[in-house]
C-alpha cells in the first residue's frame, strides 16, 4: 500500500513527497421525536445516511458535527457526546475516511438542506433503505448500546 506520493515541483524540479492520509469526517446520531434523524443524500453515494460530512480545516470535530447537523437538518443539537470512531478504509467508496460519530438531542423543525434532498425520523424498526456508507453498522451499534450492550460504541461524558 502506497502511503506517500512523490512528484516534481513544476517551478524548480525539486522532488516533493506528499503523504496520503485518511480524511477526517463526522457523523451525528440526532435523537429527535422518539427516533433518529436520517437524511436522503442528493449526491453519490445515494441513499439514506446519518447527517455528517467533512471536517473543515481549522475546525474541531465537535463544531463540525454541530455545523453539519444544522446544514443538513435545520436542527439545533444539544448534549453532544462522542459515541465511537469508525475507520475501516472501505467505509466510504470515494476515499479513505475516519469518522468520529456523535450522539445529540435535536430541537427545532426538521427540514432537509445542503446536500440532503430529504430528511426523516426513524426507529430501529422503521429504518429506510438503502443506507449509505457504513451507517447501517453505526446505527446497529447505537441501538445495541441503547439496549445496554456497552461493548459496541461508548459515549464519552
Amino acid at each position: 500500500m502506497t502511503t506517500r506520493e512523490t512528484f516534481a515541483c513544476p517551478e524548480c524540479g525539486h522532488t516533493i513527497e506528499r503523504y496520503k492520509n485518511p480524511v477526517p469526517t463526522v457523523d451525528i446520531i440526532i435523537e429527535y421525536e422518539s427516533g433518529i434523524v436520517l437524511i436522503h443524500r442528493k449526491n453519490p453515494p445515494h441513499g439514506w445516511a446519518l447527517p455528517g460530512g467533512f471536517v473543515d480545516y481549522g475546525e474541531t470535530v465537535e463544531h463540525a458535527a454541530m455545523r453539519e447537523a444544522g446544514e443538513e437538518t435545520n436542527l439545533s443539537v444539544r448534549n453532544l457526546k462522542m459515541f465511537h470512531v469508525y475507520s475501516d478504509p472501505e467505509r466510504d467508496p470515494r476515499q479513505h475516511t475516519i469518522t468520529t460519530v456523535f450522539v445529540a438531542e435535536g430541537s427545532g423543525i426538521l427540514q432537509a438542506g445542503d446536500d440532503a434532498e430529504g430528511a426523516g425520523v426513524f426507529t430501529e424498526d422503521t429504518l429506510p433503505g438503502p443506507i449509505a456508507f457504513d451507517h447501517s453498522k453505526i446505527i446497529a451499534d447505537y441501538y445495541s448500546w441503547k439496549r445496554g450492550d456497552r461493548k459496541k460504541g461508548m459515549i464519552c461524558q
